[in-house]
């Protein structure tokens, strides 16, 4: 089952579903990880230095047997010289060459020159080191930076994106498309993880049943309507399964000499179509995800039992404390009245 891909502006075709070794791998053996994922049909990799695990993703992709050529390897820079820095990275993925060379935030840039830094990615895509060259988290200052230069454009910028972040992202991804870079979304699932019981719960429900996939597919599928490449990251296999299945997910109808449709596969008693999200329902995600994540419930005394019995032990503790010292200077007192 081969991922599709999408044309960067330099020619290169890039897998429009890669597996991320970030987040909670950070530091970690993701040699299994990786390798699980390559096994489930994920054909493009994402790594980072800063995420001090390159050596295990090298070793992954040695353990598969997979062709180089049949894996696409992106890794970022964080800083330093940057030839060092993706000499560095190429000797622990054990590889001659990577797919896409990122620089992995503005902010790692030591004194601010953009300019400088991206003369030298040219340079490294010049020298055979990297196919293509981008950036990651940048804003839309950091681009129309290197834009100015007149030199190479970036072929990707990869941001964390999803549907109730998207409308922030408005003037990137404007400025994205007028120049032809692509979008890579990170943390897209994070309607589901972090901000689950939002307006967006019961709009992916329901376009879930019409196609017959889950929540997270349909994330997917906004995504991809978008245009954009999408970075997710899992340790279980079912998960991976299913974030896979979303490519080629097909919706149904019962064959009939009545109803004359083009479908993408044809049986004796079924049509199959992709199963893409309409215009309207992609628009429907977007005004949902307008509408922000939920806000948390604020923590009260009375929804905390525990909180509750604490908040009564010390008012307890207190009023034991000055019933002492109220008494012990009505004792004091009546003492001295005797003594007189």
């Amino acid at each position: 089952m081969a991922v599709p891909t999408t044309t960067l502006n330099d020619g290169n075709e890039i897998p429009v579903l890669a597996f991320g070794t970030g987040s909670k791998f950070k530091g970690k053996d993701v040699t299994d990880v990786v390798e699980q994922a390559l096994e489930a049909g994920f054909s493009h990799i994402d790594s980072a230095a800063i995420y001090a695990n390159e050596q295990y993703v090298g070793a992954a992709i040695h353990e598969s047997g997979l062709a180089r050529q049949d894996i696409w390897i992106t890794t970022k820079y964080d800083g330093g010289d940057p030839l060092d820095a993706v000499h560095t990275s190429l000797r622990k993925l054990g590889v001659r060459y990577l797919d896409l060379y990122l620089i992995h935030s503005p902010f790692l840039i030591g004194n601010g020159d953009i300019e400088s830094l991206w003369d030298n990615m040219i340079k490294i895509r010049g020298a055979g080191l990297t196919r293509s060259i981008g950036v990651s988290n940048f804003t839309i200052g950091w681009l129309q930076r290197i834009v100015k230069t007149g030199k190479v454009v970036p072929a990707v910028n990869q941001i964390h994106l999803h549907p109730y972040n998207y409308a922030s992202w408005k003037d990137v991804l404007e400025f994205c498309a007028k120049h032809d870079i692509v979008t890579e979304a990170y943390g897209c699932l994070a309607p589901i993880t972090t901000y689950p019981d939002g307006p967006l719960d019961p709009v992916l429900a329901a376009i879930a049943h019409r196609i017959g996939g889950s929540p997270a597919q349909v994330i997917f599928k906004w995504a991809h309507a978008k245009g954009f490449v999408v970075v997710t990251t899992t340790a279980r296999r079912t998960h991976l399964d299913d974030y896979l299945r979303v490519i080629h997910l097909r919706v149904s109808l019962p064959r009939s000499p009545f109803i004359s449709v083009s479908a993408d596969v044809v049986t004796p008693d079924r049509f199959f179509f992709v199963a893409d999200l309409t215009p309207e329902e992609v628009a429907t995600i977007d005004k949902a995800g307008a509408q922000g994540p939920p806000v948390p419930a604020q923590s009260t005394i009375l929804s905390c039992p525990k909180q509750l019995h604490a908040y009564l032990r010390i008012a307890l503790g207190i009023f034991v404390i000055l019933f002492a010292i109220v008494l012990c200077r009505r004792l004091v007192s009546l003492a001295l009245s005797c003594m007189h």
